[in-house]
């Protein structure tokens, strides 16, 4: 059963979906754009029926009552800090935190900045974002994969692109990979008054302002092969960020889009990560 929830703090209410016991094992799971916190609707369900506190939240941005117009108050510092204000205000002195694409950046940058607080991370798709830089100047592959952040930066002709033929562009970034009624629902939110620009304000404002450092807490990076984000050479260097216990899981013939697309798949991985730590 996944409930609703709303988690104050002093930069708004988040909105959230959640399941499983008040005092159970507590797990944040991070979306990625263009998504929102049901893209974990599956893992989450399921983390609760096996008895953990799995909250995903929708994150700056993409939750109404924390919407900042600025893409200045979209730097990654101010989202790491979103996460560590919702971990406060739930309770949770410790706690495992998942990522996936912008999601799973904060995820790295939060367990760079406050390993004290994590019992253990999990990460999908986006590599460690030391491994990602490297890879951007000395592979011409993920260079290419890149360029659309740049891209995205351009305002305010992104929004009209992607909005543009009944959201055409914004439609076609999940590559057919997951259920219509899904994206329908994604293209919704971000229909709303501001609610497009907020979610690419990411990409304006959170260009980190230093550098991160190799993490030390437990680590899964799950990486599928058809991600069009990004590539292998990466992927394969994340570990070489990571000092604590680390695995390393490939998905074959799986997109960017690995929650909805391989849910049971990546449910699987993240539990089992969950109970080796």
């Amino acid at each position: 059963m996944i409930d609703q929830l709303t988690i104050p703090t002093e930069a708004g209410s988040f909105d959230a979906i959640a399941s499983g016991p008040e005092d159970g094992r507590p797990v944040l799971l991070l979306h990625g754009f263009p998504e929102a916190a049901v893209e974990w609707e599956h893992q989450v369900a399921t983390l609760g029926v096996l008895g953990y506190r799995a909250v995903a939240p929708d994150q700056r941005g993409y939750s109404p009552d924390v919407r900042p117009e600025q893409p200045a108050e979209y730097g990654i510092s101010t989202l790491v800090d979103d996460v560590v204000a919702m971990a406060d205000a739930l309770g949770w002195p410790k706690f495992d935190l998942v990522g996936h694409d912008w999601g799973g950046a904060v995820a790295w940058w939060t367990a760079d900045a406050h390993p004290d607080r994590l019992r253990s991370l999990a990460v999908v798709s986006t590599p460690h974002p030391a491994a990602l830089a490297a890879a951007m100047k000395t592979d011409e592959d993920q260079h290419l994969r890149s360029a659309y952040m740049t891209e995205w930066r351009a305002t305010p002709a992104t929004e009209r692109k992607m909005l543009a033929e009944g959201a055409r562009a914004l439609r076609d970034i999940f590559e057919r990979r997951i259920p219509p009624s899904r994206i329908d629902e994604y293209v919704r939110r971000l229909e709303e008054p501001g609610a497009l620009t907020a979610a690419l304000n990411w990409y304006r404002g959170g260009r980190p302002g230093g550098k991160i450092g190799k993490v030390e807490v437990p680590t899964l990076y799950v990486w599928s092969t058809e991600d069009v984000a990004f590539g292998s050479t990466a992927a394969l260097d994340t570990g070489n960020w990571v000092t604590g216990p680390y695995r390393f899981e490939m998905l074959e013939d799986v997109s960017h889009w690995v929650a909805e697309e391989a849910p049971e798949a990546l449910t699987s991985l993240i539990v089992a990560h969950l109970d080796s730590h």
